[in-house]
């Protein structure tokens, strides 16, 4: 890298702990620095600190703090910092109002209504960036020429409008002005369908503008793109951040004399490209930091490997980014940060751990890390600050950091050296649980020295960290052992190798400045302009021309806009891309057709049909010739070349590597002498066989036993990993191998779920993920299940045990079943199961069983979609399996199950299958999942052996019920201390008046429990029964709530509970009645029933308000959002789901796009929570104005009785269904109806409340939090986005 200008060209990474400076001096050398982001005594800003320190070593002379420097030997400064990052974590932005569309006023707060973690009653849920809001009177629609229909106007996409209010500009003003005397200077502009028609939210900036408003994001520019809640929240974000942003950008200047005026400043965006700092804005900049170190792996060691694939893994101190470079940018275009949803263009950075602050636990017999972190303060015990014990304290005992290699910056004085006496100390108190469990536990063994505890930590640590990344490239068609490790970051060098080896793959690639890589990518990333558009047009000939006319549009902005910079045209380059998917999907893919040139039947910018096609049978496994695609943005890309490279190589070598020192080093077996060398006295070709430790100021590099290290001509480190040596497990319990197999299991079903995925065809299963996959023992037993939806927890076990009764020994190899009988353990009929039996060599009975299990559109019965409300019988809900062999002999029984598909047909009143072709589809695809983990568990015996592996799966059970039992155990403790009896009861009721009612003993000795659901009400003559396998779901749900932390969710949670059920109850009907009303409706009351037996939280809306409406051409269902109970210390979450459902509501912009249908409401029903001490949530209302003549039903509850109150809390509002006449009549639907409705009509939907909690008299509480968890890494990432869809369902 030169400057023959003889100026300084500065990149710095303002991270989180530390800043990074990599400057390109006079002459070509290179300096780095690293220094404290944070250290007020010292300096004011940590950058321009760098620079200064930098230009004083340099310049030979002092330059006092206090003055502004001098920028004439400045060329440039490139800057990533996570400024933006920590506003939002920490909640520092601006003061920010949001202006709406009326009647959406709270669609933020409600956002996609599924809540973060299933599992946490307390629902704690990131708080709006807003802190006022005013509803515009204003109102777009799409035009659909009703008679009375204005003049249509035409939107960006192409699309025809109705404006059917104009905006009320008058009524504005004054609530603006109110707002600028509160003291809001910055607002968010947010209103429906404004990516195709911006002129409203113009007209409302011009006015907010002209008033004195020093910041107005309207979100029709800060991203143009379909779908007003992530688009709202990135304009929320952008008004939020980018005055916070500006704030900072011109503190940076002052301390430059001339304010930088000469010097070309550049920030690092989240797409991995460089933007001028007057155009840095709140949306594009949350990952400006780890962006950098994207870029700069992708320009070295994707370079130096000859193009080989590289994952990227990057590991600090206070979390860990995986990521992937295959000579292209991998963007994701919607992700979430700190909770915040931004539609922008992002580099697919996956924040899948805390780093080395990852805190280490033991629980239950098993060894936990993270995701509770540490942070930077107090940061890890080893820091002299009273922290936790963490992964940088294991490796510190372990030997792997030698505490002379870092600086003395730590104590409260920061000036002390690393602390292993804190960590060992730290370290002891949780081997010494350790060695309780294992000398007094259910299977006694020997204890455990700390350097085993402290190894066993960092490999939990290790295969925690390989689950993402397993999942990153298998999402996308990819094997993680083909790729190269590219490990950089202050602790990644001590897990590169272990992580490399688990993953399969043999070469790790370390850049000599790893310890400060995203500072390198900063120097080395090009400067990009991009342009977007919204666009509806289909993809075919005919649009060919207007789609090549926009996209020349959009570069033609790009290369202006670059050459404002200073670029000439030769060092710009343009790519253009289009948004495709297929018609009837929502699976968009952008692609860019870069590889694929121009034909005649292809556009003039290049043939992004075939690149699509391409993409999707990649990522998919299958194309859909015979459906249209359809564009939905048109983007380009464009990107200034900044003509820095490095150019320095290594200096070669003179003689062997010099040992700088000897130090023990802990490894499986024990200490091994293990020489220590500096990374700045090695030369090209040097080679080093591990052990060894490699060390420069910034990082430190673990090579391990059998893997060798080679110093490369650019003077990197290049590890080729050899096999690690084999080590025998036996059968008998070891938690730390627990811990491991607990992983294993849990990745298995997570990549059957992958296949199933990436292989099916319908919508619910590939776009809604609603499915999941799980692994069996040989007794049918629950081993693992991915994901977690609420409702299938724990009911495939039953699915599973019912085929093996059934069947015995007719079960074969080459055999797969199929089920959904509610008497066999489904759940409703749509719900098909497929059952694999797995044989192992020398075993006659299979050795485990996989299934999994996913929700079918449409199975016949007596309406579309197969789930009516007024079924009465089984059969009306469509085609029944009770143990059918879908494979037989390793063939696929196509005819017999196109015969029972279509069988309700036979039935009068009913239809088969509506949908036959997606049916096979999927069902094969679930066939193929099962391949998938019957491959994987094969892996998993031959390396380990049978015995050891199902002695495991027992052992993962057992810990699943020891958790369990600690659970009831306390609980039965903390009653009897205050003289309570050891039996608890509730009951509630389903509004026809069916008494729910249990009972539940504990024995405390023995910490297990009786649940007696005695008493409850007879099978119903509708369709609220619920089969036996949905008790059981939602009674696991209920205990892992209560035990308030992860545990595996097996069978073994059930096993010190004892169920009672009577035989011809609404919790056990008979084999014919009806079912599909109990899976959605009465497991939530279930749930309400358990949780207030314990006292645990008072009821939340206990409904899913089913909501379908369908007529000859269209279908649409959904479940909607209601109140949260409140507990204590917490008030109740308003407008979000909970317990046995987290669906994901449709987007109000796409409803009204592909359904006619208005959505007039959509907000807070206020006061509709529980009064109490902590109030229960408020449910919505949401209003639907129809555009056609349809078929509305309604499946719904709490109509009649509300949800319960604790402790003097009060109840909440039960719900209502409304049906409002074009002829303004209004009529009551009730609970459950199906009625025809016209044009003109309104559905008016107010969904129940949550209960309070404690009495409301009492003093007020303390601002309330969630009780059971500390704060964790932020994760995101395309990983996390997949997990959180999984479990919105």
């Amino acid at each position: 890298m030169g400057s023959p200008e003889g100026r300084f060209h500065f990149a710095i990474d303002r991270g989180g702990t530390f800043t990074d400076v990599f400057a390109q001096c006079p002459g070509g050398h290179v300096r780095v620095l690293k220094l404290l982001s944070e250290d007020p005594a010292n300096y004011v800003d940590a950058p321009t600190e760098g620079i200064r320190r930098i230009l004083e070593q340099e310049g030979g002379m002092p330059l006092p703090r206090d003055r502004p420097l001098d920028t004439s030997r400045i060329a440039s400064i490139r800057m990533g910092t996570t400024v933006a990052t920590n506003a939002l974590l920490e909640r520092r932005g601006e003061r920010v109002a949001l202006l709406v569309t009326r009647g959406f006023r709270d669609l933020l707060h409600v956002g996609t209504q599924a809540r973060e973690d299933l599992f946490d009653l307390a629902v704690p849920m990131p708080e709006v960036l807003y802190e006022e809001v005013l509803e515009v009177e204003e109102r777009v629609v799409l035009y659909r020429g009703e008679p009375g229909a204005g003049t249509p106007v035409k939107g960006r996409t192409g699309d025809l409008l109705e404006v059917q209010q104009p905006v009320d500009l008058g009524g504005l003003r004054g609530k603006l002005e109110g707002l600028l005397a509160r003291g809001i200077r910055s607002l968010a502009v947010v209103l429906m369908h404004s990516y195709t028609w911006a002129q409203h939210e113009r007209q409302v900036g011009a006015l907010a503008q002209e008033l004195g408003f020093t910041h107005v994001s309207l979100s029709s520019e800060a991203m143009p793109m379909v779908r007003i809640v992530p688009r709202g929240h990135t304009a929320c974000a952008d008004a939020y951040l980018t005055p916070t942003i500006q704030r900072y950008v011109q503190g940076f200047r002052r301390g430059f004399q001339g304010q930088l005026k000469d010097v070309q400043v550049l920030f690092m965006r989240s797409d991995g490209g460089l933007a001028p700092m007057d155009s840095f804005s709140g949306s594009r900049a949350v990952l400006s930091g780890p962006a950098g170190g994207v870029v700069g792996y992708s320009a070295t060691t994707y370079r130096v490997e000859g193009g080989q694939p590289v994952i990227g893994f990057d590991m600090g101190g206070t979390s860990t980014d995986v990521s992937r470079y295959a000579g292209e940018f991998e963007h994701v275009f919607e992700a979430s940060t700190a909770g915040v949803t931004l539609q922008a263009p992002q580099l697919d950075i996956n924040t899948v751990a805390a780093g080395g602050g990852s805190r280490l636990f033991f629980r239950s017999g098993l060894f936990v890390v993270g995701p509770e972190s540490a942070g930077a303060h107090p940061g890890p015990a080893c820091y002299r600050k009273g922290g936790p014990v963490t992964v940088t304290d294991a490796n510190l005992v372990l030997g792997r950091l030698l505490p002379a290699s870092f600086p003395c910056i730590f104590g409260p004085g920061e000036n002390q050296p690393l602390s292993p006496e804190a960590s060992r100390k730290a370290l002891e108190a949780v081997a010494t649980e350790v060695n309780s469990f294992l000398t007094n536990g259910p299977c006694p063994a020997s204890p455990l020295s700390l350097e085993e505890v402290a190894m066993g930590f960092v490999r939990v640590a290790n295969e925690a960290m390989c689950r993402p990344i397993r999942a990153l490239t298998q999402a996308r068609g990819h094997d993680p052992s083909a790729h190269v490790l590219a490990c950089f970051g202050g602790a990644g060098g001590q897990h590169a190798c272990a992580i490399a080896r688990a993953l399969g793959m043999d070469t790790v690639h370390i850049h000599r400045h790893s310890g400060l890589l995203s500072a390198l990518g900063l120097a080395l990333a090009d400067v990009v302009h991009e342009a977007q558009e919204p666009c509806s047009l289909p993809y075919a000939p005919e649009t060919f021309m207007q789609l090549d006319q926009r996209l020349s549009r959009l570069e033609e902005q790009c290369v202006d806009a670059l050459r404002a910079q200073g670029f000439p045209r030769s060092q710009i380059s343009t790519e253009s891309f289009l948004h495709l998917r297929y018609q009837g999907t929502d699976c968009a893919l952008m692609v860019s057709a870069h590889q694929h040139p121009a034909t005649a039947r292809s556009p003039r910018a290049g043939d992004f049909g075939a690149a699509f096609v391409e993409r999707y049978m990649r990522e998919f496994g299958f194309v859909i010739p015979e459906r249209p695609v359809v564009v939905d943005d048109v983007r380009v890309r464009g990107t200034g070349r900044s003509g820095l490279r490095l150019e320095d190589m290594a200096k070669a070598q003179t003689g062997p590597p010099r040992v700088d020192k000897m130090t023990q080093c802990y490894f499986e077996g024990g200490y091994q002498e293990t020489p220590v060398y500096l990374l700045g006295e090695l030369g090209f070709g040097h080679k080093l066989q591990g052990p060894c430790l490699i060390i420069d100021s910034n990082s430190t590099i673990l090579v391990e036993p059998g893997c060798q290290a080679e110093v490369t001509e650019t003077g990197d480190i290049r590890i080729s990993v050899g096999a690690e040596a084999p080590s025998t497990v036996g059968a008998q319990l070891d938690p730390i191998h627990l811990s491991i197999f607990s992983h294993r299991f849990m990745s298995i079903a997570e990549q059957m779920g992958r296949i199933l995925q990436r292989t099916a065809i319908s919508t619910n299963i590939k776009e809604r993920l609603d499915f999941s996959c799980a692994l069996f023992g040989p007794d049918g037993g629950l081993v693992s299940n991915a994901p977690h939806i609420p409702v299938h927890l724990g009911a495939m076990q039953e699915t599973v045990q019912f085929q093996i009764q059934q069947l015995g020994a007719n079960l074969h190899p080459g055999d797969v079943l199929l089920s959904n009988h509610p008497s066999a353990g489904g759940s409703h009929l749509p719900d098909l199961t497929v059952i694999t039996p797995v044989f192992w060599p020398g075993q006659t009975r299979p050795v485990f069983y996989v299934a999994s299990r996913g929700h079918h559109a449409d199975i016949g019965g007596i309406t579309p979609g197969s789930m009516p409300p007024h079924s009465t019988t089984l059969q009306q809900e469509g085609a029944v399996f009770l143990s059918f062999k879908l494979v037989q002999g390793g063939v696929f029984q196509e005819e017999a199950v196109t015969e029972a598909l279509r069988a309700p047909g036979k039935i009068p009143g009913c239809s088969g299958t509506r949908n036959l072709h997606d049916n096979l589809s999927d069902l094969r695809a679930q066939v193929a999942a099962n391949q998938k983990g019957i491959q994987l568990v094969g892996e998993l015996i031959g390396q380990y052996g049978l015995d050891v592996v199902q002695a495991y799966m027992g052992h993962i059970q057992a810990n699943a019920e020891l958790a369990v039992r600690d659970m009831l155990r306390a609980f039965g403790t903390s009653r009897q201390a205050r003289g309570l009896p050891l039996e608890v009861s509730a009951e509630d009721h389903m509004d026809d008046g069916s008494p729910i009612r249990l009972r539940v003993q504990i024995n405390l000795s023995q910490g297990s429990a009786v649940f007696d659901f005695s008493g409850t009400g007879p099978e119903v003559f509708g369709n609220l029964n619920a089969p036996r396998a949905i008790t059981l779901s939602a009674l696991i749900y209920c205990l892992r709530c209560l035990v308030g932390r992860d545990i595996p969710l097996n069978q073994g949670c059930l096993a010190p509970v004892r169920v009672v059920i009577p035989r011809g109850s609404i919790l056990d009907p008979s084999p014919e009645a009806a079912v599909v009303g109990g899976n959605v409706l009465t497991s939530q009351r279930v749930v309400d029933v358990i949780l207030g037996a314990f006292g645990a939280c008072a009821a939340s809306q206990g409904c899913m308000n089913n909501v379908t409406l369908g007529n000859a051409h269209m279908g649409y269902y959904e479940t909607v959002a209601g109140g949260a109970g409140a507990g204590p210390g917490w008030h109740g979450r308003s407008g979000v789901h909970s317990h046995m459902t987290n669906t994901r509501i449709t987007d109000p912009e796409i409803l009204e796009s592909r359904y006619p249908v208005i959505v007039r409401r959509f907000e807070l029903r206020l006061g509709s929570g529980g009064r109490g001490r902590f109030r229960g949530g408020d449910g919505v209302i949401r209003e639907l104005l129809f555009r056609e003549e349809a078929l509305l039903s309604v499946l719904t509850e709490r109509r009649a009785f509300r949800p319960y109150g604790l402790h003097g809390g009060e109840p909440g509002a039960r719900g209502l269904n409304l049906l409002i006449r074009k002829d303004g009549r209004t009529v009551n639907l009730g609970g459950k109806t199906s009625v025809p409705v016209y044009p003109g009509d309104v559905f008016c939907l107010h969904t129940p409340g949550g209960g309070g909690y404690g009495d409301p008299d009492d003093p007020a509480p303390p601002p309330p939090g969630s009780p059971q968890q500390p704060p964790a890494f932020p994760e995101r990432g395309s990983v996390y986005e997949y997990r959180r869809a999984q479990e919105a369902v």
